[in-house]
């Protein structure tokens, strides 16, 4: 049909909620290059056609697109939606004004450009729900549920009055409220993965390794078992869905990889043998451009600030890495308790280009980024092709003022750049002149 329709012109029957945008040019989520002068025509919430000639679409709401571009919506693979606008200790407090500041952020997030998110950690079921139902604007959602941890691990917010654990005990509020779970025991580990997946978790999230954000985990220390992590996999697995593991250290990656772990997340502190295995076992390296004023914003002399200040030179190492052995890499940003650095969303996927090209940047936000969240199989809540300009792809799709292969910088300024943001075929911004 597409080949026909170049030659002949495309004619198709379109009702009132169909839209035909018109003289664009595409970013696939795939190429180097924008397309020639394109129509593109909307039927429901898929891509319908594309065409270099005219589309007969008698009914459809047309957009005259004046060689703009358009481009799929941006994906963030690494975002954690219920602790943008909230504290760790707010989450914990009151789950009703977490749920309330998150929805007011989801608006944000979408109007950014960004129809998709994965959740790796927090209490987003309720969120994604309100998204899903028309209750509330916001991207679609991937979620993991509960980060998994085991105790004083990454993502252990627990406070020392907490102690001692007593297995089968009461939870504290941060499990009760699904912001981490911490488990000691390979049969903990099946109990709260299966807990998440019946929740709606379409992939697990553990902590193979300690972090920056969590005060009681050195980065130094790999927190799970290989028996814990081979349980959330195998767990995983019967769900037909994957694992991802937050590791930072050698001791965390190779363990994550020996456990059958799909995608490492961050990985800034692995050794160049860790990256060729990697590449080797087609695993998923789910990186991080931290933006600088994640580290500076904690403060000197914390404990928090000098775990920050041991990872942040691994960055560039890392991205270096990736490159050079060509591994399945995933962009994400992983901004957490910060509406204002929620707002660079945009200027941290701009920051690519200190390795990458414009194009390449933008097409590991889109379609590659997709590539990583169809890992979750049957799981998968949106069932389609997302990240993709293409027929038969669900429409989620970005009308720039501009062409980002030139100016990726246009990314990072949405408010103007953006003149439409369609999710799912329905336009939630739409600034063009009349």
């Amino acid at each position: 049909m597409f080949a026909a329709a170049l030659l002949l012109g495309l004619c198709a029957t379109a009702s009132a909620d169909d839209v035909l945008f018109e003289n664009v040019r595409i970013f696939d989520g795939k190429g180097a290059a924008l397309s020639a002068p394109s129509n593109v025509l909307i039927q429901g919430n898929v891509i319908a056609s594309i065409s270099t000639s005219p589309i007969e679409a008698e009914g459809a709401a047309r957009i005259a697109g004046d060689g703009r571009t358009l481009m799929p919506g941006l994906i963030d693979a690494h975002w954690h939606a219920m602790l943008i606008a909230s504290t760790p200790a707010e989450t914990m407090a009151d789950i009703g004004f977490a749920n309330l500041a998150a929805g007011d952020e989801a608006e944000d997030t979408l109007m950014r450009g960004f129809t998709t998110v994965r959740d790796v950690g927090g209490p987003a079921f309720g969120l994604k729900r309100a998204i899903d139902q028309g209750i509330i604007e916001g991207p679609r959602i991937y979620p993991s549920g509960a980060m998994i941890t085991v105790t004083s691990g990454h993502g252990d917010f627990r406070q020392m009055s907490d102690l001692p654990r007593r297995i089968g005990g009461p939870f504290t509020p941060m499990e009760v409220n699904g912001g981490s779970i911490v488990v000691d025991s390979p049969d903990e580990v099946r109990l709260r993965a299966r807990e998440q997946l019946m929740q709606g978790a379409v992939l697990l999230k553990l902590t193979a390794g300690g972090g920056v954000s969590s005060p009681h985990s050195p980065l130094d220390v790999t927190t799970f078992t290989l028996p814990e992590l081979r349980a959330a996999v195998e767990i995983a697995e019967n769900w037909g869905t994957y694992v991802a593991a937050h590791a930072f250290t050698p001791e965390a990656v190779e363990m994550s990889i020996s456990a059958g772990v799909k995608c490492i997340e961050h990985g800034f502190l692995m050794t160049e043998a860790d990256a060729k295995l990697i590449a080797e076992k087609g695993i998923w390296l789910s990186l991080q451009p931290l933006h600088e004023a994640m580290r500076t914003g904690l403060p000197e002399g914390s404990v928090e600030r000098a775990k920050a200040d041991e990872v942040w030179p691994g960055i560039d190492r890392t991205y270096k890495l990736a490159k050079k052995y060509k591994i399945k890499t995933a962009w994400g940003t992983d901004v957490l308790f910060s509406r204002a650095m929620a707002r660079q969303q945009g200027a941290i996927l701009a920051s690519l280009v200190r390795w990458y090209t414009p194009a390449e940047a933008l097409a590991m936000a889109t379609g590659t980024n997709a590539e990583l969240l169809a890992l979750s199989g049957k799981r998968n809540p949106y069932p389609g092709k997302l990240g993709v300009v293409e027929e038969g792809a669900l429409a989620d799709l970005l009308l720039v003022d501009g062409n980002p292969l030139e100016n990726i910088d246009l990314i990072a300024d949405p408010a103007n750049s953006f003149k439409i943001i369609m999710k799912d075929g329905l336009i939630y911004k739409n600034t063009l002149p009349p």
